[in-house]
């Protein structure tokens, strides 16, 4: 199948939320700290994955979702489980050699740092958009369809542009390296697995430890 079309679509749409997210630096006013206890946030939050959803969609509609969205089981959970146990420890010891030098948890500014016990409901609510939907809609647009659509150009190759990709979508400096190491990581297990579930956990994984640990430190 001639996929060209579909990919400059993607490449396209990933180009256009990176430049949006980039944008925001340019903001006079610094990001809010609590923002995640803002019903606010959750929604608009819950409203932006649902657009990117539509988009991936729409690009992948007549192609069949196991093999452009990797929806489909994989080929061994063994594997899966192994791997995701070796990106995590990954990307927490680089975090961690890097946390002195670029300083990248406080970068993005989102993540609060104390607990609000009198706004857990609606952190909760951020916590599900964070730590659920997320890490499910990125998984799709990354590893499903971008790890697809870049498979031709060689596998190694795809697994290093969809990590430089999602860790440009971020709009985020300090964090680029992490966020870029933990994106390949995370299309190499969509590699050998040939699926897209184990990654959706290890990215959920992820996510909802740094809210846990942000919180109860």
């Amino acid at each position: 199948m001639n996929d060209r079309g579909k990919l400059y679509g993607w490449l396209t749409f990933v180009a256009v939320f990176a430049a949006l997210n980039y944008s925001t630096r340019f903001l006079p006013s610094k990001p809010n700290r609590n923002i995640l206890y803002t019903w606010d946030a959750a929604v608009l939050g819950l409203v932006q994955m649902g657009i990117i959803l539509a988009i991936v969609l729409a690009i992948a509609r007549d192609r069949p979702k196991e093999e452009y969205l990797g929806l489909r089981r994989p080929s061994s959970w063994g594997l899966a489980a192994g791997l995701a146990v070796l990106v995590l420890v990954g990307v927490f010891v680089l975090s961690g050699i890097l946390a002195p030098i670029l300083n990248p948890g406080d970068e993005q500014g989102l993540v609060p740092k104390t607990w609000h016990p009198d706004r857990a409901a609606a952190f909760v609510a951020n916590f599900i958009v964070v730590a659920i939907l997320a890490p499910v809609v990125e998984e799709l647009t990354f590893r499903g369809l971008g790890y697809r659509l870049l498979e031709p150009f060689g596998r190694w190759t795809a697994i290093l542009l969809v990590g430089l990709l999602f860790a440009l979508a971020h709009g985020l400096v300090e964090a680029l390296p992490i966020l870029a190491a933990f994106g390949s990581g995370l299309a190499y297990i969509r590699m050998r697995t040939g699926s897209v579930y184990p990654g959706m956990i290890v990215h959920a994984a992820f996510n909802s430890l740094v809210l846990i640990v942000a919180v109860a430190t």
